[in-house]
C-alpha cells in the first residue's frame, strides 16, 4: 500500500493497539485494526455519534467495547462449543489495512481478514475472503463483504454491533421497526410484535426479523436523530443493557447503560448467509446525523 494521505494518521493507541486516526475534511474517526474496529465517528464540529466505553480493555485478546465491533461468522454464543468467543473471531481478530484514501470530501479505509489455520481449526473451519469498507465523512458507511474460497456451501452469522450514543436512553425513541415481528431474547421464541415505536424502560434486547432499510434512532434529550440505513440484511438487532447487566459487565461503569443504545445492521438467526462456492455477500450500513426540531 502506499503512503497514508494527509488526512490519515497512523498511531499507537491504548494497550499498544495500532489505530488509524482520521481528520477529514467532512467527518473524523478512530479505526483501530484490532478487530477493525470503528471506535469513534463524529461529522466535522458535531457531537461523537458512536458510544464508546472508559472502561474497554484494549488488549488483543478481548474486543473492544463500544463503537462498531464487528460479530462475526456466529452471533452470541456459539451454540455448540460455549468455549469460543461471543460474537465469532472477527473482532478479535488482526485486520490487515489494504487501502486509505481521500475521495472527495470522504475519507476510505479498507481491511481484510482471511482463514488461517486457527480459523480453520475452529467450530467454523471454512475458507474465506472478508473485506471490511469503512467510508468517513459527514455520513459513514461501513460495508463488510465475504467470499467463499471453499469448494462447499457455508453459512454464517453476522453484525455490525453499532454502539450509538444518547443524551439519556430513557428519553430516546426507535422508529422503522413499528409492526415488524421480533424474539425478545428476555422472553419466549416466538416472535411477537407491537405499532409503537420502541422506547425504553428496562433491560432490551430483540431481534427483528425480515426488517426494512431504515431505522431512526431520537435522541430526544440530546436533540438530534440518528439514521441508521442498511442493506444486505435481513435483520436488526436493539440492545441495552441496563442496570443490573450493566453493574454485571466489567467493562461498563455503572451509569453507562443511559447513554448509549446499539442498533445492530445483522443476518442472524434464521437470517444467515449461506454462500455457494465462489459466492459473496455484501452487508452495508450508513449512518446519517440530523438535528431535532
Amino acid at each position: 500500500m502506499s503512503a497514508l494521505p494527509p488526512s490519515i494518521r497512523l498511531e499507537s493507541g491504548p494497550g499498544g493497539l495500532a489505530r488509524l486516526r482520521v481528520e477529514g475534511v467532512a467527518g473524523e474517526a478512530v479505526v483501530y485494526t484490532h478487530g477493525a474496529h470503528v471506535a469513534q465517528w463524529n461529522p466535522v464540529d458535531a457531537d461523537p455519534v458512536l458510544w464508546l466505553s472508559r472502561r474497554s480493555r484494549f488488549t488483543r485478546d478481548t474486543a473492544i467495547r463500544g463503537g462498531v465491533p464487528i460479530c462475526f461468522p456466529w452471533f452470541g454464543p456459539h451454540p455448540g462449543r460455549p468455549d469460543l468467543p461471543s460474537h465469532g473471531f472477527a473482532r478479535l481478530a488482526e485486520w490487515s489495512l489494504l487501502e486509505a484514501r481521500e475521495v472527495d470530501d470522504d475519507v476510505v479505509l479498507a481491511f481484510r481478514l482471511t482463514d488461517t489455520e486457527a480459523t480453520r481449526a475452529s467450530a467454523w473451519p471454512h475458507r474465506f475472503d472478508a473485506t471490511y469498507t469503512v467510508r468517513v465523512g459527514a455520513e459513514l458507511t461501513l460495508e463488510l463483504h465475504v467470499t467463499n474460497l471453499d469448494d462447499h456451501e457455508l453459512s454464517y452469522e453476522e453484525a455490525l454491533h453499532t454502539y450509538l450514543a444518547v443524551a439519556d436512553v430513557r428519553a430516546t425513541r426507535v422508529t422503522g421497526l413499528e409492526g415488524t415481528p421480533y424474539v425478545d431474547k428476555l422472553g419466549g421464541p416466538d416472535p411477537v410484535r407491537s405499532d409503537e415505536a420502541v422506547t425504553f424502560t428496562g433491560e432490551t434486547d430483540r431481534v427483528y426479523l425480515d426488517t426494512g432499510p431504515i431505522t431512526i434512532v431520537e435522541d430526544v434529550a440530546g436533540r438530534r436523530a440518528v439514521t441508521v440505513t442498511k442493506h444486505g440484511s435481513g435483520s436488526t438487532v436493539l440492545w441495552n443493557p441496563w442496570i443490573e447487566k450493566t453493574a454485571a459487565t466489567a467493562d461498563l461503569g455503572d451509569d453507562d447503560w443511559t447513554g448509549m443504545v446499539c442498533v445492530e445492521t445483522a443476518n442472524v438467526g434464521g437470517a444467515e448467509v449461506r454462500l455457494a462456492p465462489g459466492a459473496s455477500h455484501a452487508l452495508t450500513a450508513t449512518l446519517a446525523v440530523a438535528r431535532l426540531a
